[in-house]
């Protein structure tokens, strides 16, 4: 005798559950596709760094990266330290987090540097500011004697004591790309594609926060100094923006640039690039559309986003200045 059919109640809730089960792995996947275009992962729009040097080396990174690779480099600028620093923390920030600012590591460590809380690195809220955490490691670096001189492997590993010694100098090649574009040194070397975060919305402001969370408060109007030594009043706001208010319409930040507002050993030309790789590496964060300076601008959307002449002129990337966004300074425009 033949087993009775299932009844139709039974099939439709096997079929009900397939479909449920097909609707949780296709909303999964759905998700999983969307944090990796948030988040800058493949497929996400991406930023680029090429060498100065004409040799092809070439680095592409996420816009997450881009972000955390500039502050670290704007830090220990700001302090004054030689590029040779910058190489040596962003290295070790490949190595021990690729970049990002985590939550999670071995045992307690945390952020971009993977520090611990328990080893006096800071309490856990310091240690996810890539700022503070970017500070920290140049603290200790300065420490290590002669660190300029010693191989990157070596003087990363006197600062983080990890358990893979090595591991850092195989990150050297590109952290030096970086550190060439982002310390200002290569000019004309990095771009992203600029993507806006459509969270930002409040153009100029955004864009100044940031500059001074990184930089200190002088990069919006450094002072100038007379002839005789002393130090002359800070320029007064203009209608272009130039203390880097924004204008008149709130979107656009100029940043003066001169040979006192650049670190020790370090040309004006070489901080005004820092300031608009800086500026293209955030592009996507702060809702930034259009960076112009030494007569070359970078604008987001462009397919292959490389710097070019303003207007169509021939200008050199070393700086000669253009109609707009001379040597003498970096605009930036925001989105609306």
């Amino acid at each position: 005798m033949s087993e009775p059919s299932p009844t139709p109640t039974v099939t439709r809730r096997g079929r009900l559950l397939r479909i449920g089960a097909a609707l949780v792995v296709l909303l999964a996947v759905a998700g999983y596709l969307v944090m990796q275009y948030v988040t800058g992962g493949t497929g996400a729009p991406g930023c680029k760094v090429v060498s100065g040097k004409g040799n092809g080396a070439t680095y592409e990174f996420t816009p997450e990266q881009a972000v955390n690779a500039a502050t670290i480099t704007a830090v220990g600028t700001a302090r004054g330290l030689p590029e040779r620093a910058v190489t040596i923390a962003l290295a070790t920030a490949l190595q021990e987090s690729a970049l990002r600012n985590i939550r999670h590591g071995d045992r307690d460590s945390l952020g971009l540097f993977q520090q611990r809380p328990s080893q006096g690195w800071g309490t856990p809220k310091q240690i996810m500011d890539p700022v503070y955490a970017a500070g920290k490691f140049y603290d200790h670096l300065a420490e290590v004697p002669g660190y300029t001189r010693l191989p990157l492997t070596v003087a990363a590993q006197r600062v983080q004591r990890s358990g893979f010694p090595q591991a850092y100098a195989k990150h050297e090649p590109d952290a030096t790309l970086l550190a060439a574009a982002l310390t200002g040194r290569s000019a004309a070397t990095l771009t992203c594609e600029g993507r806006p975060d459509a969270t930002r919305t409040d153009g100029a402001g955004s864009v100044r926060a940031a500059l001074v969370r990184d930089f200190g408060g002088d990069v919006l109007q450094p002072a100038g100094t007379r002839g005789d030594g002393a130090a002359s009043p800070a320029p007064s706001p203009s209608a272009g923006g130039a203390d880097g208010s924004g204008g008149s319409d709130g979107r656009t930040v100029t940043l003066p640039v001169t040979a006192d507002s650049a670190a020790a050993g370090r040309s004006a030309g070489q901080r005004g690039w820092q300031l608009a790789h800086w500026a293209v590496a955030n592009a996507s964060a702060l809702h930034i559309k259009r960076v112009v300076y030494a007569g070359r601008e970078w604008t987001a959307g462009n397919t292959d986003s490389r710097w070019r002449p303003v207007d169509g002129d021939a200008v050199g990337a070393s700086g000669a200045p253009g109609a707009e966004g001379g040597a003498g300074s970096v605009r930036i425009v925001t989105g609306p």
